[in-house]
């Protein structure tokens, strides 16, 4: 355990490992995305799709072997017992921080297939991750609110279609999409200019989850609702590598799958987008409940 550094040097060497890390498996990542580019038949995507996936898991192995070597973390884990790796499940989480998206696949890796972001369009340009993503399939999303799909009731069709095809990739092999329903990282600047109705979220945006469900609700085993709190206060990025990342509690539910809400058209069905709406708020209700409760003991 390197955690008794002095926290500016864990910070760099975790840093380090973590540029290290992403070094290393992205070449090897790419090596086989252009063997499937140069070939794009779906034989040949059933046979290295799992060798991608494959190389992902070692990679989130990799990380989380950095993270226990740096961190001295103490977690509070309830609701990942029973999980299958060979099915398709819909995973949404609340969304606070970078760390978010390590602790997530630290949990679930091998535990249930591998995790699929939904990522904003413009994120495909990010050095070597963009590419990695690529690479992995994440489905790369313009997101618009409602009043500019108002003025552009087109751009819902076009991203309703461009999530169908990424769910059509999907439904190849066991996969588990993966949606941050708030759109974005709380803040309390972001939830006050949002005049947020909850404590300690955002408002949900049902949108991405809603078309994954009508592109291939069917495939779903179920719907894992994921709650992450710092009891200690949200770590910032630095802070994270910098080893004061003291404590997480995590609790995940495993939902039905809403059926009364997969036979309509939410991008063109007024009735279909309020209760996907009132769904979502109701999830995001007893979530923010929860996050309470675990935030007073």
């Amino acid at each position: 355990m390197l955690n008794h550094l002095p926290a500016p040097l864990l910070g760099v060497l975790a840093a380090a490992l973590l540029l290290l890390n992403i070094l290393f498996w992205v070449p090897i990542l790419l090596v086989f995305a252009a063997i499937k580019l140069v070939l794009p038949f779906q034989s040949v995507r059933l046979l290295l799709d799992p060798v991608l996936v494959g190389i992902a898991e070692n990679w989130i192995a990799c990380n989380s072997g950095w993270m226990a070597l740096t961190q001295r973390t103490q977690w509070d884990v309830q609701g990942i017992e029973g999980l299958d790796a060979h099915n398709w499940y819909l995973v949404n989480a609340n969304h606070q921080c970078a760390a978010d998206i390590f602790v997530m696949q630290h949990l679930f890796n091998r535990r249930i297939p591998l995790l699929k972001f939904f990522i904003k369009q413009q994120l495909i340009w990010m050095p070597i991750m963009g590419l990695a993503w690529w690479a992995l399939d994440f489905p790369f999303m313009r997101r618009h609110n409602e009043a500019y799909l108002k003025k552009h009731p087109e751009m819902r069709a076009k991203d309703q279609e461009s999530t169908r095809k990424a769910c059509a990739k999907f439904a190849l092999i066991p996969t588990s999409v993966t949606n941050f329903m708030e759109g974005t990282r709380f803040t309390p600047a972001k939830h006050a200019r949002q005049q947020s109705p909850y404590r300690y979220l955002l408002k949900p945006k049902a949108g991405g989850v809603a078309l994954a469900l009508n592109a291939m609700g069917d495939k779903f085993q179920s719907i894992l609702d994921v709650t992450i709190v710092y009891p200690d206060g949200i770590p910032g990025f630095w802070p994270f590598l910098c080893g004061r990342l003291q404590r997480v509690t995590v609790r995940v539910r495993s939902l039905p799958i809403p059926r009364e809400l997969l036979s309509g058209d939410y991008g063109s069905d007024p009735a279909m987008r309020e209760a996907f709406s009132a769904w979502a708020q109701q999830l995001w209700k007893d979530k923010d409940t929860q996050i309470a409760a675990l935030l007073s003991r």
